[in-house]
């Protein structure tokens, strides 16, 4: 992978799908700054989820990596059918169990399952990204930025208005994932 060479359409790219994973990050804090949290904590909060959102693609990049070898061809159109499947599953939550989201603790151990049930489906946005090529380290720099932004955002928005906005956001970024991994599959 040559890092040298920068490409514009795959930035945007990138960018729109970094914005897509951090919306579960971002309607799950406004769910969570709902409860009143200190803006010491929201801090704290944002910048664990933007680290395990560069985590956890990676583990997903590596496996995506070790298959790509062992499916060769085919490897693109299963990267884009992870997508699609992410993508369809955060249009259920956000129209079938958008009232079953709870609030989770954020404090240790509670920290720790919220950072990585908001980043499991970058964990395997970045194995399909492991099958096709693509700038990884720009891939999950963004993912980290934009979920550390967005959930953030999220928390502030929580915290000052409420929860209509949640899982509308989540529709957005399922739609989002769907049609990129359309446009990988095709």
């Amino acid at each position: 992978m040559d890092l040298t060479i920068f490409h514009w359409g795959q930035f945007l790219t990138l960018l729109v799908i970094a914005f897509a994973l951090s919306m579960d990050a971002f309607s799950l804090g406004v769910g969570v700054g709902m409860v009143g949290m200190r803006l010491r904590e929201i801090v704290k909060v944002s910048i664990t989820i933007g680290l395990f959102h560069v985590a956890m693609p990676l583990v997903g990049i590596a496996v995506g990596v070790y298959l790509s070898e062992l499916v060769g061809d085919i490897a693109v159109f299963i990267g884009g059918a992870v997508l699609m499947a992410i993508g369809a599953h955060m249009l259920w939550n956000g129209f079938v169990q958008g009232e079953e989201k709870s609030i989770l603790r954020t404090k240790g151990l509670g920290l720790l399952l919220f950072a990585i049930s908001v980043s499991l489906d970058a964990m395997t946005v970045g194995f399909s990204f492991g099958l096709m090529e693509v700038n990884k380290l720009l891939a999950v720099t963004l993912f980290g930025v934009m979920g550390g932004m967005m959930a953030y955002c999220g928390l502030m928005i929580g915290r000052r208005m409420g929860g209509w906005l949640g899982e509308y956001s989540e529709v957005l970024g399922g739609l989002i994932l769907l049609g990129f991994g359309l446009k990988f599959m095709l």
